[in-house]
């Protein structure tokens, strides 16, 4: 794939490179906003660039398939490239825009480096930027291609609202224009987009929290507080927007569903880990557990605040309960009376039966994820059989 010139040239200022990259994407960040303003506007999610953490995506995603190249020059990081692909059709992202990043980038790059951008240096980084964006653009075709989809939101009637916690809310929706319900697997998510009061048109992706089959499509919303996902992170715009806002009859702007965190087709004992919010796409796998009749063990994993915090627990336990051998976990940082069972504090699955062969799917705060993770390595699960979804830039991806 990467030429042998371009390896080496690449290989020798990817030290460089990498530790001005974060300069490099704030920097490129400030350009393209200036120039296209309706992009931060209209398509990127102004909460993250606030916070800082699409900067850090970004920077981390191009040096991680940079170093991917360098290491395995014929090898192409398709799972990586599948996430980040499966994230841009559900927004919308056309061919054309990889040319405007393209620009603004390679500006960004010469402002920061400045002399250090030879010819041949400029040549071996434009080969794996587009290296990266063709990749990503044929695969955002074939993922269009595939659900018949030419990268617009269409409007959904909410056909009912039901509050599951405090800060979590759920809508059941179905097409404004009575089209059938487009097809998806458990675990994938739309992207809901809406006006907000200063004209703004933000776009937030929420997990489909049924499973395929039912006459309407759900989502479960958590909305945002202000630090909630670091002293910095601001409120939430669109979960905001949504629990203010929209009740029975709203219109919603939906996508078509994307997502590449679904469950395989096997037989395997799995291991469904959830926390807070991230529950949503585990009550969608384990009800197509149930619909399909899943006969292997199932383990149920889940982290929240408290028993009230914890969204769709009814459905979590009722799902876990039809199939015909799973148990459940459930910690919880502040139990309550009435929960005697309950672990307090963090996961540990030290006293968790973790069967051979299992395949084990992950959502929730990085900081989870990257435990449970760590657990079910020493406990002999593969790192190929531990799948994860992130809301949200994908910081761990962008870290490899």
């Amino acid at each position: 794939m990467l030429s042998e010139q371009s390896a080496v040239t690449v290989r020798a200022t990817l030290p460089v490179v990498g530790a001005a990259i974060g300069e490099i994407t704030e920097r490129f960040y400030g350009r393209l906003f200036s120039a296209h303003p309706e992009l931060l506007r209209d398509l990127f999610n102004r909460g993250n660039q606030a916070a800082g953490t699409q900067r850090q995506a970004l920077a981390g995603s191009i040096a991680a398939f940079a170093t991917h190249l360098v290491g395995h020059p014929d090898e192409r990081p398709d799972a990586m490239l599948s996430r980040i692909a499966h994230k841009h059709a559900s927004l919308g992202v056309a061919p054309e825009q990889y040319e405007v990043v393209h620009e603004h980038l390679f500006a960004a790059i010469v402002e920061v480096l400045g002399d250090a951008v030879t010819a041949e240096v400029a040549a071996a980084w434009d080969e794996v930027y587009w290296l990266m964006a063709n990749a990503l653009i044929a695969i955002e075709k074939r993922l269009y291609d595939e659900n018949a989809d030419d990268g617009s939101l269409r409007p959904w009637v909410v056909t009912e609202r039901v509050e599951e916690t405090a800060d979590v809310a759920t809508f059941l929706i179905r097409p404004a224009d009575g089209a059938p319900l487009p097809d998806f697997r458990a675990g994938q998510y739309v992207s809901v987009g809406v006006e907000l009061p200063d004209g703004a048109r933000q776009i937030r992706q929420y997990s489909l929290s049924r499973a395929p089959g039912s006459p309407e499509r759900r989502i479960s919303v958590k909305r945002v507080r202000a630090g909630e996902n670091g002293v910095t992170s601001p409120e939430g715009e669109v979960s905001g927007h949504l629990h203010a806002h929209v009740r029975e009859g709203s219109v919603l702007e939906v996508s078509a569903p994307y997502g590449d965190l679904v469950l395989d087709d096997t037989d395997a004992p799995l291991l469904l880990a959830s926390a807070g919010i991230g529950v949503t796409p585990m009550i969608a796998m384990l009800e197509q557990l149930t619909i399909s009749g899943h006969k292997a063990p199932v383990t149920v994993v889940h982290a929240d605040r408290s028993p009230a915090e914890h969204a769709l627990r009814a459905d979590h336990e009722a799902f876990a309960g039809e199939l015909a051998d799973a148990e459940t976990h459930f910690w919880y940082e502040r139990p309550e009376p009435g929960h005697p069972a309950e672990r307090t504090g963090l996961v540990d699955l030290s006293a968790v039966t973790v069967r051979p062969g299992t395949h084990a799917y992950l959502c929730g705060p990085l900081p989870f994820m990257r435990a449970v993770r760590t657990q079910l390595l020493a406990k002999g699960v593969p790192a190929s059989d531990i799948h994860y979804e992130v809301f949200g830039p994908d910081l761990w991806l962008a870290q490899g």
